[in-house]
């Protein structure tokens, strides 16, 4: 699930620490990669004005770093650990993919199966939707998160029936197959066939699955309600005034985002399931391998995780966003390294400073861009409203620099634009040859694209 919040307000430094000394790395050299990472998540905390971080990475089979930086819970003063649980938003869907394999592997789904073998009444009309579209986001039904009217009950805890009644009544996006565009009905009902073919509860099923027998004791189905050691709070800023993110009903994201997590525990996770100790071979494969249309059109996705490559090295992730956290899961098989940073404030970067992180363990520098100066008038031939499918994208011109999710960007040249702090993600304009203006904008970061289509707005 990814939810957009605001950002938040303070910076506290680094606290507690678990450290294993690498297996290839000398005392020097080990102090130095730390005290280097150490950095790069205070910079990344005092930048994006974020209260709270934890990051743990193992590489090459042992635990390197496991931290927390700053606040858990600003009122109260707790600081966040290595054991501090938070909210994973959408890093949930590699859990619910994991669920659905389980039980492929035990003859009791199959990915080809139709979705109406476990929702009869679901309206289908004259589609065919598998079992597997709804795991690779092609089945091309609403997401729901993309509904206003969800938004409207977001407090509320909805039933399932409720819930799908929300995205069912609603034309389907595309004809399923025919894209991909991710979403988080597929994986509510998703959810839902966990239930239907295990005969247990999502939450029951997860924990006596995988929670327990992998000693994942810091890992829930995260309702409001229930007491759970070292959660953490949630936070947005607005006119530079530190809140608490606004409440979210947690039978809301279900099997799409309703997870919390310890960074530790993350890391256990992504082991066990390299390991084979999750899912079988057939299954891991599944979810690693990135995914093709029926016309053979591969997506950067396979079954809850994203597949594509940070310089040259394969890359296996999926971050997660919902009210007050953000959070990433990574990792570099080839390379025997996992990355998990959680954060709980909607203005933070894991994505970006889980890359960093990657880079300075594997030695490999950072992006090089070298920018191009362009007047404001060179800049209006991007600005304008881009429709990736989900909610539109508003490219904007402010104080003389392009904005892209309204972070500041510097050209590069070739109508390319980066972050001037996230330089992973390039943006690429596709103009008119005839106007240049521009008329697609495309989003390339580890190895996967996004193409938008121009809506409105601009010249």
């Amino acid at each position: 699930m990814r939810v957009t919040s605001t950002t938040a307000l303070i910076f506290v430094g680094a606290l507690t620490a678990t450290l294993a000394a690498p297996a290839t790395a000398g005392a020097d050299d080990r102090g130095a990669l730390l005290t280097r990472i150490d950095g790069l998540v205070s910079d990344s905390m005092e930048a994006t004005q974020t209260p709270g971080v934890s990051v743990a990475i193992q590489y090459r089979g042992e635990l390197i770093l496991a931290r927390g930086y700053g606040l858990a819970d600003v009122e109260n003063r707790v600081p966040a650990t290595e054991h501090t649980v938070y909210r994973i938003g959408s890093v949930t869907k590699q859990f619910t993919a994991a669920a659905v394999m389980k039980l492929v592997e035990e003859g009791k789904v199959a990915l080809d199966d139709p979705m109406t073998k476990y929702f009869p009444d679901y309206p289908v009309g004259e589609f065919h939707i598998t079992v597997g579209q709804l795991l690779d986001h092609t089945s091309g039904i609403k997401g729901y998160t993309e509904m206003p009217a969800f938004w409207e009950k977001g407090r509320l805890d909805l039933s399932h029936e409720q819930m799908i009644e929300l995205f069912s009544t609603v034309p389907y996006e595309f004809e399923p197959g025919d894209r991909y565009q991710y979403n988080n009905s597929g994986y509510y009902l998703a959810g839902l066939l966990v239930e239907k073919a295990s005969g247990k509860s999502y939450a029951e099923y997860l924990e006596e699955t995988f929670f327990r027998p992998l000693g994942m004791r810091e890992s829930h189905y995260l309702y409001n309600d229930p007491i759970v050691p070292n959660r953490a709070e949630g936070y947005r800023v607005e006119d530079g005034v530190l809140l608490n993110d606004q409440p979210l009903s947690m039978h809301l994201p279900f099997a799409a985002g309703a997870l919390g997590s310890s960074v530790l525990d993350l890391v256990r996770w992504m082991v066990a399931l390299g390991a084979g100790d999750v899912v079988g071979p057939d299954g891991l494969d599944a979810m690693t391998t990135r995914r093709r249309l029926p016309r053979g059109e591969e997506i950067g996705y396979g079954l809850g995780l994203f597949v594509g490559e940070m310089a040259g090295h394969r890359l296996i992730e999926h971050a997660g966003g919902i009210n007050g956290f953000l959070s990433q899961l990574a990792w570099y098989p080839d390379d025997d390294l996992i990355v998990a940073v959680l954060a709980n404030s909607g203005s933070a970067e894991p994505g970006p400073l889980q890359a960093r992180i990657a880079r300075a363990v594997l030695g490999v520098p950072e992006p090089d861009y070298a920018p191009v100066a362009l007047e404001e008038e060179e800049l209006e031939r991007y600005a304008g409203i881009y429709d990736f499918g989900r909610n539109p994208l508003p490219v904007q011109i402010k104080d003389g620099k392009l904005q892209i999710f309204g972070r500041e960007t510097v050209p590069i040249g070739e109508h390319r634009f980066v972050g001037t702090r996230n330089q992973d993600q390039v943006a690429v304009f596709e103009v008119d040859s005839e106007t240049g203006v521009a008329t697609h904008l495309r989003l390339e970061r580890w190895g996967q694209v996004q193409r938008g289509q121009r809506s409105g707005g601009g010249p």
